[in-house]
Formats: structure tokens, sequence, C-alpha cells
């Protein structure tokens, strides 16, 4: 008897490494994205289905009438996408009499998504943060801040969406006022939060990973950032598998302050100016380097779907640390761009990027349709990263 399936929901990077895993163990998955995707060129991929917005509540209608059409009643929904958490949160009452949806009630989910909120929480359960201002209650006479500061929106993706950036830094006074009558032009200030900014150095962006059932962690597991693009406030293209007790620490009073279930990313950043790891975020869903985790042995993919179904899931005790997880596409394009002084030596970089132990989510799966698609889909920022290694050299024809 086949058992219930999964539908992933986004095919990307992310989704591309759950059907993997969810493949691997004989598990059922279809993908379903707004476009082409990584995921869909699969071997494990049964079925591709192009489906409403992922912030749209059609997406949840559609998936009711694709349960109805094939007859996918118990499946598994995975979103890997954050518009998609929050639709499918927001109508999960309709979705369970079809789905299994291990995904936070609305509450929890909007808690986690706005990022004032996710700092007051912090605070009550005394989670270090950065120092924190609504962004439509700053005095441009004396703004109590200290430089430099970061506007970002409370709503991350849909901030990025209407300005195209993740957040905009601001040196000075004055820089700060200018940027904020752009974005107002564009999001509403009373949607945007102040903070300031973690200096950089060595230290470098821990992801905490958890498995949770009713605010208790059951399985960890911690990443940090090696390389990232854009260079700064970017999306990781190299992470690296670490032990960090102080992340432990805080994530454990954080899952209880939210009573959280189900699996999170929660994001911590060192302050080099008191050695405190202050929270940045929190994603209420599987990551986009969550492959190098299984890797290190914690496959959240599967504990989520034996959870689902009522079969124990298995919660290691530990997992290897000091493993890689390269983008072998992206991660080139971020070394390229990095400062000539950081900018690592080719040979090193050969040695490093095709080494032994490191994760490559489009290899070693006996199957090269989707690393096909995915170059053809960066070929041209590859190219434009490049360019200043090209010029001065003569084409060849």
């Amino acid at each position: 008897m086949q058992p219930n399936g999964v539908i992933i929901i986004e095919g990307q990077l992310q989704g591309l490494s759950n059907a993997y895993s969810l493949g691997e163990a004989g598990i059922p998955v279809i993908v379903a994205d707004t476009d082409n995707c990584l995921a869909q060129y699969s071997r494990y991929c049964q079925k591709f289905v192009q489906c409403p917005p992922y912030d749209s509540d059609e997406l949840a209608s559609f998936l009711i009438d694709l349960a109805r059409d094939l007859d996918l009643k118990g499946w598994m929904l995975l979103p890997s996408n954050d518009h998609a958490v929050v639709t499918l949160s927001r109508n999960k009452k309709r979705l369970e009499k079809y789905f299994r949806t291990p995904i936070p009630d609305p509450d929890i989910i909007s808690s986690v998504y706005n990022k004032l909120s996710l700092v007051e929480n912090a605070r009550e359960a005394g989670v270090p943060v950065p120092a924190t201002f609504r962004g439509d209650r700053i005095d441009p006479k004396a703004p109590p801040l200290d430089f430099p500061v970061l506007t970002k929106g409370k709503f991350g993706q849909a901030f990025r969406q209407k300005t195209g950036r993740k957040a905009f830094l601001a040196n000075t006074p004055k820089e700060l006022f200018t940027q904020l009558k752009k974005i107002k032009q564009q999001v509403p200030l009373e949607e945007t939060i102040i903070q300031e900014l973690i200096p950089e150095g060595k230290n470098k962006a821990i992801s905490f990973t958890a498995f949770c059932e009713d605010g208790e962690i059951r399985a960890y597991w911690m990443g940090a950032k090696v390389r990232e693009h854009p260079v700064r406030f970017g999306t990781a293209t190299c992470a690296k598998s670490v032990f960090v007790e102080d992340c432990l620490k805080h994530s454990l009073p954080l899952i209880r302050q939210f009573n959280y279930s189900g699996v999170c990313e929660v994001e911590y950043l060192k302050d080099p100016r008191d050695g405190q790891y202050k929270l940045i975020e929190i994603n209420p869903r599987t990551w986009l380097w969550v492959d190098l985790a299984k890797a290190c042995g914690v496959d959240f993919t599967k504990m989520l779907y034996h959870h689902a179904n009522n079969e124990q899931p298995h919660f290691p005790d530990d997992y290897q640390t000091g493993k890689y997880w390269i983008n072998p596409i992206a991660d080139p394009v971020s070394v390229a761009q990095s400062n000539n002084k950081k900018r690592l030596a080719f040979l090193k970089y050969l040695l490093y990027l095709f080494g032994n132990n490191y994760v490559n989510p489009l290899a070693g799966k006996k199957e090269i349709k989707p690393a096909f698609f995915y170059a053809l889909t960066v070929n041209t920022k590859l190219r434009k990263a490049l360019k200043p290694f090209l010029k001065g050299k003569k084409e060849t024809s």
C-alpha cells in the first residue's frame, strides 16, 4: 500500500532538497509552484502543478480542488515560501479537512513574522535582541538611536517585494530620514522597524534549527553562514555545521514563549560589543540549506512527515559539526564579488568546493536536470559577477 505523500509548495533549492529527503524514503511527492522550478525536474517529483500566487487564498482553494481531483486526502502540505506559510496557516481549518498541515496556527505565525511582535516576545522570554524602534515613531530632531541603523519591514518578505531591498542601511540621522521619505512612498512607516546594526567581523549569522512539540525542543541542529550573496544582508551561498551553546540556551525559553510546534529556523548574530548572541528572526519552515542538517544526521523533513502521520520520528541526540554546504553556482559569484583582500585563492577554492566534507544540493543525486535548469537561471548573474576577471583579455572565437 503506497504511503500518503507530500505536496511541496515552491520547488526551488529548498523544495528540491525536501523532495530528495522524501523521495529517497519512498514517499510520493507532488511539487506545486507558481512557475518553473528545480524540483519539478527531479525523478522524485511524480507530478508538477502550477499554482496561484502564494499570498492568495486562491492557493488554499486550489490545493483543496487538487486533493479532490487526485484523491490526495491525508497527504501533507510542506511550504517552502514565507507567503505560502502565512496563507496555509490562515486557511488551516479548511485545509485540515483534506491534508495533514504541520504548520503553526495563525496567531503564532503572526507573532513570528511580525518583527516588532517577535522582539517583544523575545524580551519577555529573556532573549537578547538588537535595540529596536517603530519606524513611524522616530523623532527626526532627536532620534534615540546609535548609528548605523537598519530600516526593515515588520513583515520582511512583503517589505522586500515592495522596496526591492531586504533592509536600508543609514549611517547618519540625515541619511535615515531621507530613506524614510522614500520608503514611505512604497510602504507605510507603521509597517517598518528601525534596528541598531550589529557590527560585522568574524561573527557570522547562526541558524538554530529545531523540531518542536508544544513548546519543547525534540531535536535541533545549528549552522553558520560562511558566505552570502549579496555580500551583505544576503542569502547563504556557503554554510558550516556548528554548535553554539548560547544559541541553545536562548532558544529553549523562546520556543516555550510561543508554545511552538513544528520545524523552525531561529537566526542569531553575535554582538562583538557585549559578546551576546542576539535574535534576528524566526522562519517557521525549513530553510535553504536544510540538506546540510540532513547530511549531519538531522532530517527535519522526515521528522515532519512521520509526526504528521502519527508515527514516531527519530530524534537524534547529536549531529556532525564541521561539515559544509555550498551552492556550486551562487557561491563562486559571492567569492568573485568579495573584496580583493578577502578573495580566496583559486586553487584553494577549488579544493574547498570539490572536497569530501561538503554538501552540494545539486550534485550526488544521480540526475542532472535540476542542476542544468538552475545553471540556466543564474547564468546572467554569474557572467556579470565574473566580468572584472575578463577585462583586458582578448575574446577568442
